[in-house]
């Protein structure tokens, strides 16, 4: 048995959880799948799967032993992929998902560096505020914040998403400004959903990196799913949101927008670079390269 073949195997397995859809992809049978799995268990001396009539599920041991197998996978691809990648030209086309936000203010002014640097580079940049299926939408490579949440992703740390609090000059001037996080219990926060805690802020002093933190129940009268939705409330003059910096920049630079509680830090989001599969392209690792190289240094 090839060892780090099976090993590839039963992840795909456990990625897909179907020993037929993994037999359909490899061209394969169901039965080879199941007998190449249970050589890899007896090899182990352990069940890897904890088989019933209607779903496959992971035991303990197999819960670990997916974890250290992906870590194996990844590493040796990406000993194969630093191997080959002087040799494979940087060009071709190039899906890049993000949030509306993000990829219209941060990214997309971007891109035409990245692409006088690989001319032969053509880019489609898709932009939602949900986690799209990278697969289905044919995307590349995607940029998410926070907490990953679909595990058969592979990520790679780019940044941080610096975030803050704003209102209108409007709205400030007809409910006057907060002046810690407990009095936002008086006013009207504007939450974006799509946040694992979307009606909970937290806060930690100014100037402390690692300081207490503070978490405060919001309350409001709207929300959204939408950055571009909140950020168009609040230059309506209906409530306040914590929101990443660079949406709310140029606004602020013009007036549109105060920044409150400036004396307590709003807590940055991880960006991620995510990928559907563990290797990725020569211009694929080129942008996300490029993205890290472009992101100001962390507060």
């Amino acid at each position: 048995m090839n060892k780090l073949e099976a090993m590839a195997v039963f992840v795909r397995v456990v990625e897909r959880g179907s020993f037929s859809a993994v037999a359909r992809e490899m061209q394969s049978s169901q039965p080879n799948i199941s007998k190449m799995i249970r050589a890899l268990e007896v090899s182990l001396g352990g069940r890897l799967f904890a088989r019933t009539t209607r779903q496959l599920s992971l035991t303990d041991e197999g819960e670990r032993y997916y974890a250290e197998c992906r870590q194996i996978l990844a590493a040796v691809d990406a000993a194969e992929h630093s191997f080959k990648s002087g040799q494979e030209e940087i060009a071709g086309p190039l899906c890049i998902g993000a949030s509306v936000s993000f990829g219209r203010t941060w990214l997309a002014p971007r891109l035409r560096a990245f692409l006088l640097a690989h001319p032969g580079i053509r880019i489609h940049l898709h932009l939602s505020d949900r986690n799209v299926d990278l697969v289905g939408e044919g995307i590349d490579v995607a940029f998410r914040f926070g907490a990953l949440r679909d595990s058969s992703l592979v990520a790679r740390p780019v940044g941080d998403m610096p975030r803050a609090v704003y209102a209108s000059p409007a709205y400030v001037a007809e409910h006057g400004a907060p002046r810690t996080p407990a009095e936002l219990s008086e006013h009207n926060c504007l939450a974006f959903t799509l946040l694992p805690t979307p009606n909970a802020w937290t806060f930690s002093k100014a100037g402390k990196a690692q300081g207490k933190q503070t978490t405060i129940a919001i309350t409001g009268n709207a929300s959204s799913n939408s950055s571009e939705a909140i950020r168009e409330m609040v230059l309506a003059g209906m409530g306040i949101s914590q929101s990443p910096t660079w949406q709310f920049e140029e606004d602020l630079a013009a007036g549109r927008v105060v920044q409150l509680l400036q004396n307590h830090r709003s807590p940055s989001l991880a960006i991620n670079a995510v990928f559907s599969g563990r290797r990725q392209s020569a211009r694929v690792a080129a942008f996300v390269d490029y993205i890290i190289a472009s992101m100001p240094p962390a507060a």
